[in-house]
């Protein structure tokens, strides 16, 4: 019972930094819906994406040819990834370029009865958090065969990600620099899903520490501003 919780919580803590890519999509994709609509976005989205994953476990555990060559070198996870990949470069560069020419200001707010662009933001938050989370599955599922410890995993780290994806999505969306540098950090995990995909290797630590310089520099960047504005100059 002792190693179970342990691997739980192990699980927990691979989920919670996986999940720094899913609160930046998040953060993005809601960012064009009415204040009032975001918190029932996340929650909608975050949810289904939950049940997503766990139905994903269950069909790791039942399917082997998840990672089995089926066109060419290719398995299932292989075309996920390239798939995924490629989306999520496309969404971050288009939406570089809609905050640099600053096409979504005013203009780019969903309307609050267009029920239709709420359903497609739902559906990929949703889909991207299948292509994040379907390594994260595949490695769970390979260090236990114990459904209720990858499921209990799954459901723990999901509330979580509920609790601070609020706060730090609005502080992005609050901040254009801040929003730039969160969609160059999602053409950066675009690249690596996709080379992944091809079966090219990209270890985590030449993403995220650059990654995590930056957002240092810019929150000091940040800081220097309003402490200059607060003293007049």
């Amino acid at each position: 019972m002792g190693d179970a919780i342990a691997l739980l919580l192990l699980l927990v803590g691979l989920e919670l930094v996986l999940g720094v890519d899913n609160v930046l999509v998040i953060s993005i994709f809601v960012g064009k819906l009415p204040k009032k609509r975001r918190k029932i976005a996340r929650i909608a989205g975050l949810s289904i994406a939950m049940i997503a994953r766990i139905l994903m476990v269950l069909a790791v555990l039942a399917l082997a040819s998840l990672t089995r060559n089926i066109i060419g070198h290719f398995s299932i996870r292989d075309l996920v990834l390239i798939a995924g990949g490629m989306f999520l470069l496309f969404k971050a560069v288009r939406e570089i370029h809609n905050t640099v020419e600053i096409k979504d200001e005013n203009t780019g707010e969903l309307h609050p009865d267009d029920h239709r662009g709420y359903a497609l933001i739902v559906a990929q938050i949703v889909l991207l958090d299948i292509v994040f989370s379907i390594d994260s599955v595949i490695t769970a599922v390979g260090l236990t065969r114990h459904i209720w410890v990858i499921i209990g995993a799954v459901v723990l780290s999901f509330l979580l990600i509920m609790v601070y994806a609020g706060p730090v999505g609005e502080f992005i969306i609050g901040h254009p620099t801040l929003k730039i540098l969160a969609l160059a950090f999602l053409i950066t995990i675009g690249v690596t899903i996709f080379m992944e995909g091809m079966h090219k290797e990209v270890p985590k630590a030449y993403i995220y520490l650059p990654m995590g310089f930056a957002l240092a520099v810019e929150l000091l960047q940040m800081r220097y501003e309003h402490n200059r504005r607060a003293a007049g100059k």
